[in-house]
């Protein structure tokens, strides 16, 4: 966002946007291409857009419910909070070993990318149907690249 929130700002700044593609376009273009475009969309937020929307959603408040709602059964939702020092905290239990999603982000299809507890790895937390993992482990194509 430009200019950033200010360094006294505390609380949820959570914006939604879209970034449309097809399966053909990403086959064709690759991943990188995808992250390309969703970082160009995240770069150009301005501030006077976003109190534009938090002015409305105050108005017209609403929330996703990613548990069933078809709106979003079919789409990649992706989030990030890197300013949090997860595997620097203890509270009391011992330094964490792994960060996880919450209830909410439980649903068909869901994939959150964290940062890792080793330095630079990432961990991936996929929810999927049961039928879902069955037909991909029945998919040799997809077996085959995710094996090498």
């Amino acid at each position: 966002m430009q200019p950033p929130l200010p360094k006294q700002y505390f609380g949820n700044a959570v914006h939604g946007e879209i970034v449309i593609s097809t399966a053909g376009d990403l086959m064709e273009y690759g991943i990188g291409w995808a992250a390309w475009r969703i970082n160009n969309m995240i770069a150009s937020k301005t501030t006077q857009e976003v109190r534009k929307y938090l002015d409305e959603w105050v108005k017209n408040p609403w929330v996703v419910n990613t548990t069933s709602s078809p709106a979003v059964s079919k789409k990649v939702l992706l989030g990030s909070l890197p300013w949090i020092n997860v595997y620097g905290n203890d509270f009391g239990w011992g330094k964490p070993i792994a960060m996880r999603g919450g209830f909410g982000a439980k649903f068909d299809g869901s994939l959150l990318v964290f940062p890792g507890k080793e330095e630079g790895s990432f961990d991936f937390e996929v929810c999927l149907l049961p039928e879902t993992l069955v037909a991909m482990g029945e998919d040799a194509e997809f077996m085959e690249a995710v094996a090498t």
